[in-house]
């Protein structure tokens, strides 16, 4: 396993050690010693999400607030995704700045994302397996959210506006500046 930063703070890529052979491929997913000994963070995860979407999904941006706050350790099992964070930390040196990388079942990046981020994902292939672990559990009453085209962000999906498929709450969230 080796980490990378990323320009945003507290954020890591995490790029696992991958065995191929005529038969396929193994990796660990996750290990928490090796974990704790590259990135000095200690994290109990304790719920872990998986979603399935077909081309062109956008899910998010996606927060949860308070002492609900989420860290996030996400990853791609199949297929590929433009994932994209928000460091939405007012006491950060890069609150308000965005990140975003490919994931896939090809390079099968993880992404660290740490509490007071959002987050979301457009699936670019036919089909996307995404999983994702929480230090927290979901909790209704404190989900928050930006909604994906902020003129603030300016995030590049890198994917046609007229073909993605949005659920009407990520279609209804407030701007940036609305919340910050």
């Amino acid at each position: 396993m080796k980490i990378e930063e990323t320009p945003l703070k507290d954020c890591f890529i995490i790029k696992p050690e991958i065995f191929r052979d005529k038969r396929g491929l193994f990796l660990e997913s996750y290990h928490k010693k090796k974990f704790i000994e590259l990135t000095g963070i200690e994290k109990e995860f304790v719920q872990d999400n998986q979603s399935i979407s077909k081309k062109g999904v956008l899910r998010g941006i996606h927060y949860q607030t308070g002492e609900f706050a989420q860290t996030k350790l996400v990853r791609v099992i199949y297929g590929k995704v433009l994932d994209v964070v928000v460091d939405l930390r007012p006491e950060s040196p890069t609150f308000k700045q965005s990140f975003k990388i490919i994931l896939d079942h090809e390079n099968l990046y993880q992404l660290y994302i740490p509490k007071g981020f959002g987050h979301g994902f457009i699936t670019l292939s036919d089909t996307s397996v995404f999983a994702y672990k929480c230090d927290q559990y979901y909790m209704p009453g404190s989900e928050a959210g930006i909604i994906y085209k902020d003129p603030d962000l300016a995030i590049d999906w890198e994917f046609p506006e007229e073909e993605m498929i949005i659920s009407d709450k990520d279609l209804k969230q407030p701007f940036l500046k609305e919340v910050f």
